[in-house]
C-alpha cells in the first residue's frame, strides 16, 4: 500500500536530541534530583524557559530571573549563559537512525521545535543531522510556539502541502494534540522502537 504521507516533521528535544536541566543541575545539588525538582518548581523554571522558546533573549532572562531570586543567582547564570550544553548530553542514536532510513528512502524532512533561536544555532552547528531536514522551525525565530495552531499553519507553508498528506512525530502530548485538531497525522514518541513500528504502520519504512 502507497503511504498518504508526503511530509514528515520531528520536533527536536528528546525525540532526536535528549534535553533535561537536571544533567546541568546535579554537581550543584549533590546529585540529589528530588531537590533540584524542588528548585525547578520553586522558580517555574520550565515558565521562564519557555518564555526563551518564544524569543526573549538569554541576557533579559538572566537579569529578571536573578532579581527575581537572587539567591539561585549563579545556577540561572549556569543554566541560561555559562554551562547550557551540559543540558544536552546527547542525541538519540536510534531515532537519528530511523531520520537517516527516511532521507535514503527519499521522504522529505522537516523539523518543527520549541527552541531558543541563539541556542538552536548551536545545534545546528554541532549536529550535522540538521542537514538532512528541507526546512527547520524554530520557535525563538518566528516568535510562535507549540501547541500555538499558528506555528503549525506557518510550518505548512514551508511544506507546501495540507496537513493531511503531513506526519507530525513529538514527545509532548498537548502538541499532539494540537497538530491531530488541525488534520496532521501524528505519532506521539514513547521511544526509538515505537516510533519504528508507527512508521513501518505509515508504509515509510
Amino acid at each position: 500500500m502507497t503511504s498518504h504521507i508526503t511530509a514528515i516533521i520531528f520536533d527536536f528535544g528528546n525525540v532526536l536530541i535528549r534535553w533535561d536541566p537536571h544533567n546541568l543541575f546535579l554537581k550543584y545539588f549533590s546529585n540529589d534530583v528530588q531537590a533540584i525538582d524542588r528548585f525547578l518548581a520553586e522558580v517555574n523554571f520550565y515558565e521562564w524557559n519557555h518564555r526563551l522558546d518564544k524569543g526573549s533573549p538569554y541576557p533579559q532572562v538572566l537579569a529578571e530571573f536573578s532579581a527575581q531570586h537572587p539567591q539561585y543567582a549563579h545556577l540561572f547564570r549556569a543554566y541560561f549563559a555559562e554551562e547550557w550544553e551540559e543540558s544536552i548530553p546527547g542525541v538519540i542514536p536510534e531515532t537519528i537512525d530511523l531520520l537517516y532510513r527516511l532521507k535514503v528512502a527519499g521522504h522529505p524532512l522537516y523539523g518543527l521545535t520549541n527552541w531558543s533561536a541563539d541556542k538552536f544555532a548551536i545545534i545546528r552547528q554541532k549536529y550535522a543531522f540538521c542537514a538532512l531536514f528541507d526546512e527547520i522551525v524554530v520557535s525563538g525565530e518566528v516568535k510562535l510556539t507549540k501547541p500555538d495552531p499558528d506555528i503549525f499553519h506557518l510550518l505548512l507553508q514551508q511544506v507546501g502541502c495540507p496537513a493531511q498528506e503531513c506526519l507530525f512525530i513529538d514527545d509532548a502530548l498537548r502538541n499532539i494534540e494540537a497538530a491531530r485538531d488541525l488534520g496532521f497525522a501524528t505519532v506521539h514518541f514513547t521511544s526509538p522502537a515505537q516510533l519504528e513500528a508507527e512508521l513501518q504502520y505509515f508504509n515509510l519504512l
